[in-house]
């Protein structure tokens, strides 16, 4: 008896619109491929595989990743589709998604465009057929941003986020009066106090907020105090063009702010390499912790104090998140100290991973909490959060093969033994390599 090839029949659509018509739809494209494949003796359907009213663009389909799962298992021999386009109009990630077919001697067959990657002349049409789609996708932009540079050639508005202060109306920006008695109170505040966190607070104090009824950032702020399209002129490529929309401010405030940042600015040489930058985010805000530093002056000298601190108290206020900074330091220290205790700890590490190999649900391992704060760390192929307000310390992140915890354990030992041997850039990456986030809070009374 002949063994018949499993076949994934894949469908999609990119809007609710095609999903709903008569000839575009997923059933058309289903009836199209269950035809050929009662056509051939070899082939039997083994799942359909159906994304209606999802971008081809990209490959984040919930349908298209159930697909790449069963792959993965071996659970199919072979992908059908109705075109290529209908599982990818991107030739990077048709590549990527022929490989990964390659790895696991999974075929792929277009029903209409009647090619086989099962055989040589198949290959050689893909090929062919994604070099013209490359080049036309490459057209089509080139033909785009020549369109937009003759718009701002002509002062018209390429589009985007409105400003605030203007409102669109048929592609043009036309003034919000009430916006822009805003925006001229923070441009005379600012060449009169030199201070955004001024301007922040009397704006907050007076009520006055965003189009989205959000209070304006610091951010927002400065943005306005940068943006050269309230002079009447619009920005692209780099170059200035004198726009068709009415100014708010004149060009001679707009400069003697641009001065004003020129001379706020200052650069500095921190001395410090962060090595946990990207990766600390605060559990109270929900904000990353950038890296900073202050300078305070001891005993008649100045001395430099590093810290992760809240995005948000830039954004907005220093009393808008209860945690605020953590020193660099000390966090530093502190998770370094633990990796360095747990890789001494050969019962915790067997503990460890055997709650890990064995565990269904995720049990849950954390660091202890030291003075000031709690620090949550998991690392970047295993950690995630699964319950809310509830965060792994170490655990399984999707099905993987069992760990080893001799492995684990020379792979922790070698990550501490080499950490302090690394300088620069290469003290950041390593910690950057290998975890994934760090969690902050407030210690918890117990």
């Amino acid at each position: 008896m002949q063994v018949k090839l499993r076949c994934a029949i894949y469908t999609r659509v990119s809007t609710d619109n095609q999903a709903e018509g008569e000839f575009n739809s997923c059933e058309a494209q289903l009836e199209k491929i269950k035809s050929f494949i009662k056509s051939q003796e070899n082939m039997e359907v083994f799942k359909v595989y159906s994304d209606p009213g999802f971008t081809g663009a990209n490959i984040n389909r919930p349908a298209l990743n159930e697909l790449l799962n069963d792959i993965n298992q071996n659970k199919i021999n072979l992908v059908i589709s109705y075109k290529i386009d209908r599982l990818t109009r991107s030739p990077k990630d048709f590549y990527q998604l022929i490989e990964l077919f390659e790895k696991y001697n999974v075929d792929f067959i277009s029903v209409t465009e009647r090619f086989d990657t099962s055989t040589p002349s198949g290959r050689l049409l893909r090929n062919i057929m994604l070099t013209f789609a490359q080049f036309e996708r490459e057209l089509a932009s080139e033909r785009t941003k020549d369109k937009m540079y003759q718009r701002a050639q002509k002062g018209m508005w390429n589009g985007g986020i409105v400003p605030f202060g203007y409102k669109k109306e048929n592609k043009k920006l036309l003034i919000n009066k009430k916006e822009a008695e805003i925006v001229k109170n923070i441009y005379d505040s600012y060449i009169e106090s030199h201070s955004i966190a001024k301007i922040y607070n009397q704006l907050k104090s007076t009520g006055v907020k965003h189009r989205t009824e959000l209070p304006l950032s610091k951010s927002n702020i400065y943005y306005i105090l940068s943006n050269i399209v309230y002079t009447g002129k619009v920005k692209y490529g780099g170059n200035i063009y004198q726009g068709i929309h009415q100014p708010i401010i004149s060009e001679d405030v707009f400069y003697t702010v641009q001065e004003i940042h020129r001379k706020k600015k200052r650069i500095t040489k921190l001395y410090k390499d962060y090595a946990l930058a990207g990766l600390v985010k605060c559990k109270e805000c929900g904000s990353y912790m950038t890296p900073c530093h202050t300078n305070k002056i001891r005993d008649g000298k100045r001395k430099r104090y590093y810290y992760y601190r809240c995005t948000k108290t830039f954004k907005r206020d220093w009393d808008s998140c209860d945690i605020k900074q953590v020193s660099a330091n000390r966090l530093e220290d502190y998770i370094f100290q633990n990796l360095e205790r747990i890789s001494l700890d050969k019962q915790y590490i067997d503990s460890l991973i055997y709650r890990l190999n064995n565990s269904q649900s995720g049990d849950r391992i954390g660091l202890p909490s030291t003075s000031s704060g709690q620090a949550h760390h998991s690392s970047k192929t295993q950690g995630e959060k699964s319950q809310e307000g509830d965060y792994s310390g170490l655990e399984l992140s999707r099905k993987s093969p069992k760990i080893l915890p001799e492995i684990f354990g020379q792979a922790l030992s070698l990550f501490v033994k080499d950490l302090p041997e690394k300088r620069g850039g290469e003290k950041i990456f390593s910690p950057e390599n290998s975890l994934k986030k760090l969690l902050i809070q407030k210690k918890q009374s117990r």
